[in-house]
């Protein structure tokens, strides 16, 4: 009984000394409204700074866009600045070398005149007796002796080394191979180190070859490489080298000539009509 008393005491003290339900309902439910209070107030705070951020990060993305622009037509501008410039280039080295053109022929007509000069200012030598005009000739005199011979020769024409060298070629392309054979070694005599004696020579064994005279042609065209070896007919003068052993019959010197022009100018037409050449050659054996 007694221990009944005492354990229904204990409880009662528990009972008085615990809160009320209700009351500590009401305490967490407020303490919950506060956080979330205070977790409005963050996010409104956040929110602010947000927009603010927002707000700064598109005044830096349209200074970027304005500067880009800016840099954009700056770069046209310099494009177009540059175009300009290489275009005002390429016109200026144009009329250089139009320019330099003209210097060489020049200097090669000059050069002319000045081989003439000496004709043209030598006294005539005075005539023998009886070959004055209308002079009867002294009796046992040779009808050939009965005049000085006059001066022949391309300097004595007046011929200019630009005009000496276009009838040459107007020959040549007119199929007169010895005539332009001719006119271009008197071109090349007259002016060996003219800009054109590389051309000369190239086109004298031309001639040779348009008059079936293969072995002529070879010497030509190997003289052309041997005298002229940083010209601009060298590619042409080894396949036209090879061509003419060719029809010379003398395959192994034709292939040879194919094989170094092409090995040495792989990139020039003259290459590609080479491995043509050799395919054939290769074939026939």
């Amino acid at each position: 009984m007694q221990r009944a008393l005492a354990l229904f005491g204990v409880l009662c003290i528990a009972a008085a000394a615990a809160p009320p339900p209700a009351a500590a309902a009401n305490r967490e439910h407020d303490q919950i409204m506060a956080d979330v209070r205070m977790l409005q107030e963050q996010t409104q705070q956040l929110q602010i700074a947000l927009g603010s951020l927002t707000k700064a990060l598109e005044q830096i993305n349209s200074r970027l866009d304005e500067q880009a622009n800016t840099n954009r037509k700056s770069f046209a501008d310099q494009k177009l600045l540059v175009d300009t410039l290489t275009s005002d280039v390429r016109v200026v080295r144009e009329k250089l070398d139009e320019t330099n053109v003209r210097l060489t022929s020049l200097s090669q007509d000059v050069e002319g005149v000045r081989d003439l000069i000496p004709q043209i200012a030598a006294p005539a030598a005075a005539p023998p007796p009886g070959t004055e005009p209308g002079a009867t000739p002294p009796e046992g005199t040779p009808p050939d002796a009965a005049a000085p011979a006059a001066p022949t020769g391309p300097l004595g024409t007046g011929t200019t080394p630009r005009r000496l060298f276009e009838l040459a070629y107007a020959d040549y392309t007119a199929g007169q191979w010895s005539l332009s054979i001719q006119g271009f070694e008197t071109y090349l005599k007259t002016y060996p180190k003219s800009e054109l004696a590389d051309d000369a020579q190239y086109y004298i064994g031309e001639a040779y070859a348009g008059d079936s005279k293969y072995q002529e042609a070879a010497a030509a065209y190997e003289k052309v490489i041997r005298d002229y070896p940083t010209g601009d007919f060298v590619p042409e003068a080894w396949y036209k080298v090879g061509v003419s052993y060719e029809r010379l019959s003398q395959p192994e010197k034709a292939r040879n000539a194919f094989e170094y022009v092409i090995k040495n100018h792989p990139n020039s037409p003259p290459a590609t009509l080479a491995k043509q050449r050799l395919e054939a050659l290769t074939r026939a054996r």
